[in-house]
């Protein structure tokens, strides 16, 4: 199921920041696509479980953390016409972070997938985040109850999927970093 389209036209990240009708929106190779309004609890447990558990390893580092809504602009110095509100971000390189949010790769990208979003995670996301760069890029399926972990390797991205059993799930762009998995899922 795609998502809805706010017009048949392209457009740049100047009109998207026009925007004030009160729904959030993604901007993707310039078509706008509107998002979900309310994630249910299920992702806004996992959500903060993973934002609690990351941002308690970040104090004192100079990584950034930063959640929904928060505009990464992917291509911001080649067209501007890709604006991305992932779940959870990780930023190390600070020159890329300014008012409006991110202009670049982040280091990390975590999507908690939902049926209305799905399709859009796993292709169009996982296309775009690799060729931007953009170093470990998480899926996060709550009904299934795993991560699936990709890590960008000469251009392609290395897929690994963690269950709910597992114990620790270690995170490659944050060396020393482990997430537990049990109580990422625990709320479910």
């Amino acid at each position: 199921m795609s998502l809805p389209q706010r017009k048949g036209e392209r457009y740049t990240y100047a009109d998207y920041c026009t925007w004030d009708d009160g729904k959030r929106w993604e901007l993707i190779d310039g078509v706008p696509f509107e998002m979900q309004a309310v994630p249910s609890m299920s992702h806004q447990s996992i959500s903060f479980e993973l934002t609690l558990q990351l941002g308690n390893f970040l104090k004192g580092n100079p990584c950034k953390l930063f959640y929904a809504p928060f505009d990464v602009r992917l291509n911001a110095d080649d067209g501007d016409d890709t604006v991305v509100q992932p779940d959870i971000v990780v930023i190390c390189d600070n020159s890329k972070i300014d008012e409006k949010g991110c202009k670049g790769a982040p280091d990390l990208i975590i999507e908690i997938i939902s049926p209305s979003t799905a399709q859009n995670d796993r292709w169009t996301k996982y296309n775009l985040y690799k060729t931007a760069g953009v170093r470990e890029y998480w899926i996060v399926e709550p009904a299934a109850k795993t991560i699936t972990v990709n890590i960008l390797d000469n251009g392609g991205y290395i897929e690994k999927t963690h269950g709910d059993t597992d114990t620790v799930l270690a995170v490659s762009v944050l060396p020393g970093c482990q997430i537990t998995m049990a109580d990422v899922f625990s709320t479910q």
